[in-house]
């Protein structure tokens, strides 16, 4: 396979051959070219299956070249790459079935991906006129209707294995399948890192997922029957055995892919085995593993075995809760934190698989952490709450590592708001700063409470004892000064400012003003330049 790298830009050009490993995208000859009519020319001479062209060219643009290329017949991939995030140009590109368009500067990693599925593209097109060719399309519709039956099998709520249906189900998608013939089925379970490709563009992780399972689950040994994602990084494998099982055969292959999925995927791997049986028992195979894989709490990086892992309910053991809570008073989170990941080591140790037993630990420490923050009055259920908690409580349950960061999350948190809590000065500091940047805003001992995630009456409790005065004589003062810099400052009118610092009612506004100054906010701004008329009429 070939590719033509084109960009007026030699720069470009250079990076493009030198930073992607073509050999491991299986492409042969690189060819280059710097206009419109070179890469013509090359097209003409040589065989090209990928083109990685940019639009904007000064002899010529890329989708002319692409253009020409479906005048010509000519069946290449192109990838198209452009400074700009311009419609037109990728309605364009659309239009001419161009493969992908990618905007500068470049991400080589993520583009050498796109080539990968590019390639993948082209020999798919090949194959498939090879197909037709050779009289072998109905292989291709014979896929599909095997990947229907499948999913058709693994998405059945239906507990116990019904022979009748799978028959049906054969017979009515002209499968060659025999209910005798055996089958094992394997849920992987993907954990991407924070900044892996899978958390960036799912699509594109999906396929480089596909491409390393379809290397590595080659073996005469077994036929990969279907792949189905059946929840989010979490896909259903279906191996048929072409001789007798061998359970060792399929551990490598797991060790090989988790392997794999580390270094090029950036992700955390995890294999459920499922217990090889023929195909009218095969509903039950799947039904066990996919409750194993719901109830289990998952060690990253292994795997596990459906015939070895307990489905009974596990029972819970609770940690030493007094000491812990004893830890978190000491105000020494890192011990507590030290302990919680003994247990849970401990819980994966000693065999402990049931997310029961963790949905019950999670519950303990949550209350325990809350308990720590009343005491402070600090208002957990607001403190706790965004995109990040609910994303950490939520994959909480999926491994003991992820419970282990929600841990991280909770108690650091929790230690961080309770020293601020500590600091009464400052909790107040932040409160008046608030309140001088935000006076014009609805201001109560509720929202106010909310900012530092305390209790309103020991906020303001704590308030009155720092300053000497209540909260809400603060506000005023606060209103009040902010309106006497516009009287002064500005020529807004008087409801104007009223309502800028804070107060829709006029007549409450000038009455708080005038027990504050003396005047009514009209006769103290018009005092007030008086005053400076005479300053003025001195200095003159």
């Amino acid at each position: 396979m070939n590719v033509l790298l084109v960009d007026d830009d030699y720069f470009v050009v250079a990076a493009l051959e030198k930073k992607i490993d073509w050999r491991a995208l299986s492409i042969e000859q690189v060819h280059t070219a710097y206009s419109v009519a070179q890469a013509r020319d090359i097209l003409q001479k040589h065989s090209i299956q990928i083109l990685v062209c940019d639009i904007e060219m000064p002899q010529g643009s890329g989708l002319e070249l692409l253009a020409w290329i479906r005048e010509e017949q000519y069946s290449i991939q192109t990838i198209f790459l452009t400074n700009y995030a311009d419609f037109n140009y990728a309605q364009k590109a659309i239009e001419l079935q161009s493969f992908d368009y990618f905007l500068k500067p470049i991400e080589f990693d993520k583009l050498s991906l796109i080539i990968s599925k590019a390639a993948y593209k082209a020999k798919e097109q090949q194959s498939y006129q090879e197909a037709i060719q050779d009289g072998q399309l109905w292989k291709k519709n014979q896929k599909k209707l095997q990947d229907h039956f499948w999913r058709r099998l693994i998405r059945e709520k239906k507990a116990s294995s019904d022979r009748a249906a799978i028959a049906g189900y054969i017979a009515e998608q002209n499968l060659s399948y025999q209910l005798s013939d055996l089958f094992l089925p394997v849920l992987i379970t993907i954990f991407p890192y924070d900044k892996s490709l899978g958390k960036e563009d799912k699509d594109l992780f999906d396929y480089a997922f596909l491409n390393v399972l379809s290397e590595l689950f080659l073996d005469p040994l077994i036929s990969v029957e279907t792949v189905m994602e059946y929840k989010d990084y979490n896909w259903v494998v279906m191996l048929k055995w072409n001789r007798a099982p061998d359970t060792r055969v399929i551990e490598c292959i797991c060790l090989s892919f988790i392997e794999k999925a580390n270094q090029f995927l950036r992700s955390d791997a995890c294999c459920n085995v499922s217990t090889s049986v023929a195909l009218e028992a095969i509903n039950k195979s799947i039904r066990d593993l996919l409750q194993m894989n719901e109830d289990m709490i998952k060690k990253r990086n292994q795997i596990f075995f459906l015939e070895q892992y307990p489905l009974q309910e596990a029972v819970y053991a609770p940690p030493p809760l007094q000491d812990w809570e004893e830890l978190l008073n000491q105000n020494n989170p890192g011990t507590f934190l030290g302990e919680t990941r003994n247990y849970l080591q401990n819980l994966a140790k000693n065999g402990v698989y049931n997310a029961s037993v963790l949905r019950l630990f999670r519950l303990d420490i949550v209350q325990l952490v809350y308990a720590y923050l009343k005491n402070k009055e600090i208002q957990a259920h607001k403190l706790y709450t965004g995109k990040t908690n609910d994303q950490l409580f939520m994959q909480s349950l999926n491994s003991i590592e992820d419970m282990e960061k929600y841990m991280e999350y909770l108690v650091s948190t929790a230690a961080e708001y309770h020293s601020f809590a500590d600091h009464s000065q400052t909790v107040v500091e932040e409160i008046k700063h608030y309140i001088q940047s935000h006076y014009g805003d609805e201001l109560t001992r509720m929202s106010l409470a909310e900012i530092v995630y305390l209790n309103p009456d020991y906020l303001a409790r704590l308030f009155k004892k720092e300053t000497g005065i209540s909260l809400g004589t603060y506000i005023i003062q606060a209103r009040i000064k902010a309106a006497k810099h516009l009287l002064e400052a500005t020529s807004l009118s008087v409801y104007q400012i009223a309502a800028k610092v804070g107060y829709a009612n006029y007549s409450y506004f000038s009455k708080l003003f005038k027990q504050d100054t003396g005047w009514a906010p009209s006769d103290y701004r018009r005092e007030l330049l008086a005053g400076q008329r005479v300053q003025v009429d001195h200095v003159k």
